[in-house]
């Protein structure tokens, strides 16, 4: 069950140099729900542990955590979901290995969005939405219209607006027809991360 709209992703490079655990934790008090651990440069020994601590953080606030990708580590920690891309192991595969766990997709076409829905996904993200350097590799952003078109075409609740998405125009974001947001760095950059959390939040009701 998707019952989050706010999706936290983590970079410890994006925290102006203060611990991930703290600003997590600060987040989940400001009303985040679900958080992706993504630190892909992290050895295996180095991700399961952080993903024991950050299992154990979430749990305290009653939030879900997916890890990006690695199934295995998912499954290690007991953490609620994974989430895939078109270089991970298929949408199919995943249910098969582990049919409990929820399963985020991330898109960057409307017709991507819709088969990884068809094929079993919990959810995607769709993006990225606005210009961010994070999602430079994958070409222009797609737009306001696709983020639209595809909240109508695909699943619109299933659909999480990314890349950057920020405080400042959450309110185009919704306006698209989406009430689900995935997010990095105006939350984990933010000077107070919990009242930035609570921002958006509050956006999207």
């Amino acid at each position: 069950m998707v019952d989050f709209s706010l999706y936290l992703i983590t970079d410890r490079n994006q925290t102006a140099g203060r611990p991930l655990l703290d600003v997590v934790e600060a987040a989940l008090e400001g009303g985040v729900r679900a958080v992706q651990l993504r630190e892909k440069d992290l050895s295996t020994a180095e991700l399961y542990d952080l993903a024991w601590e950050m299992r154990a953080l979430t749990s305290r606030y009653d939030a879900r955590l997916l890890i990006n990708e690695r199934i295995d580590v998912a499954l290690a920690v007991e953490a609620d979901g994974v989430q895939l891309g078109v270089n991970s192991l298929p949408v199919t595969a995943a249910r098969r290995i582990a049919p409990d766990l929820l399963i985020g997709y991330s898109s960057h076409g409307v017709g991507e969005a819709a088969a990884a829905l068809a094929k079993g996904a919990d959810f995607v993200t769709f993006g990225p939405v606005f210009p961010t350097p994070s999602k430079a590799a994958y070409g222009e952003p797609v737009g306001l219209g696709e983020l639209g078109r595809v909240c109508r075409q695909a699943v619109g609740d299933l659909v999480f607006a990314l890349g950057g998405v920020k405080q400042s125009n959450l309110h185009q974001v919704t306006t698209a027809g989406c009430y689900r947001v995935a997010l990095i760095s105006d939350i984990l950059a933010a000077p107070d991360p919990a009242a930035a959390a609570e921002v958006i939040r509050r956006g999207l009701q």
